[in-house]
């Protein structure tokens, strides 16, 4: 017989343990330890695990549960995002002037690109103008490669000193 949880199987166990009326030996687990009648096992019996449909997160409250999934999401992403970042520029700058290029941001930027970053997210026809944005912008810095690279790190040095300041 297929079982759907641990849950059903224990059941089962149990079931088939009562059923029995005089049993030489009882099985208490899923494993094959037995124990004589009357002996108690030396494992403690387990609280049978929950159904997913039980589980209600770790308040009575939903509005507190989404409250806490939603905190937790945002965080990872947070971490995640500034790691990737790091990633990105450490391969071409010192860890310490990654860090200083990334707290030397202003508010501007960091707002820019999340509002494309959501405008990309939300719609279809946002995230191709978005995504063409940034296809066009690539395309123009490799054409004008010398120049945007040294007006870039000009940029990224401003910034690192401004990082480094705060």
């Amino acid at each position: 017989m297929a079982t759907k949880t641990g849950q059903d199987e224990c059941d089962a166990a149990v079931e088939a343990a009562t059923a029995a009326e005089t049993p030489a030996m009882v099985q208490t687990d899923s494993t094959s330890e037995t124990v004589a009648p009357g002996k108690s096992s030396r494992k403690s019996k387990r609280k049978p695990r929950p159904s997913p449909r039980e589980l209600v997160g770790p308040s009575p409250n939903d509005h507190t549960n989404l409250a806490i999934a939603d905190i937790a999401l945002r965080g990872g992403s947070f971490l995640a995002r500034r790691a990737v970042e790091k990633a990105l520029l450490g391969k071409k700058f010192a860890p310490s002037k990654a860090s200083a290029i990334l707290k030397g941001r202003t508010m501007g930027e960091t707002m820019l690109h999340r509002t494309l970053a959501r405008v990309a997210m939300t719609s279809i026809p946002g995230a191709i103008v978005v995504g063409g944005g940034l296809i066009a912008k690539t395309l123009y810095d490799r054409s004008k490669a010398r120049t945007a690279q040294a007006a870039g790190e000009e940029k990224l040095a401003d910034m690192a000193e401004d990082g480094e300041e705060s």
